[in-house]
């Protein structure tokens, strides 16, 4: 039953850094973005870095269930 949960649980960490992902990615285009606004750049830069973060820990969340359902 625990490695069933833990393969959910990876799939579904592994989704949610997917979506950091492209998150992170998105706000760095409007970071880099010269059209947009000076605090529109600002605030998406600020996000983009949460969204790194993020990322990493669920990639590392994502890491700890494949391995814990492998045993």
């Amino acid at each position: 039953m625990d490695t069933v949960k833990n393969a959910a649980n990876y799939v579904a960490e592994t989704v949610q850094g997917t979506g950091a992902e492209a998150s992170k990615e998105s706000n760095k285009h409007v970071a880099k973005d010269n059209d947009a606004k000076l605090s529109t750049r600002a605030t998406a830069a600020k996000d983009a870095l949460v969204d790194k973060k993020d990322e990493k820990s669920h990639d590392t969340k994502a890491d700890v269930h494949k391995e814990q359902a492998k045993h």
